[in-house]
């Protein structure tokens, strides 16, 4: 069985790269992509992903905000935050958000980690 992945970014280089990437995984397909928080709702809603990869900072709504609404409509998707700069203040906004990871954009390894941790209902945050 495929694992469906929501990819959220407003840089389209950004969505294509991480798609590819996300896409060398056998068992991972990306089921759609959304540019902003806005339309990261009403993508997850209909597309309902297994995993949603949302970055920190969106136009109009933020990451954040995404994910608390995200949180409230499918609890059931795990979030992974994705920044430029993560920092243990991001990390907490990330958990209250209900985000279950958090990764810095620069590190694909730990992008990698994160959705297989993700995937196994374990958190992802860095320790800072």
């Amino acid at each position: 069985m495929l694992t469906r992945i929501l990819i959220v970014d407003d840089s389209p280089l950004v969505r294509e790269r991480l798609g590819a990437l996300l896409e060398q995984h056998p068992r991972w397909v990306i089921c759609g992509e959304a540019e902003d928080g806005g339309d990261a709702v009403a993508k997850a809603q209909a597309l309902l992903p297994d995993l949603i990869v949302l970055d920190f900072m969106t136009p109009g709504m933020n990451g954040l905000q995404a994910a608390r609404e995200i949180g409230k409509l499918i609890p059931s998707v795990p979030i992974l935050m994705f920044s430029m700069h993560v920092s243990q203040q991001l990390v907490n906004e990330a958990r209250n958000a209900g985000c279950r990871g958090a990764v810095d954009k620069s590190d694909v390894d730990r992008v990698i980690e994160g959705v297989e941790a993700l995937l196994h209902n374990e958190a992802y945050f860095p320790q800072n």
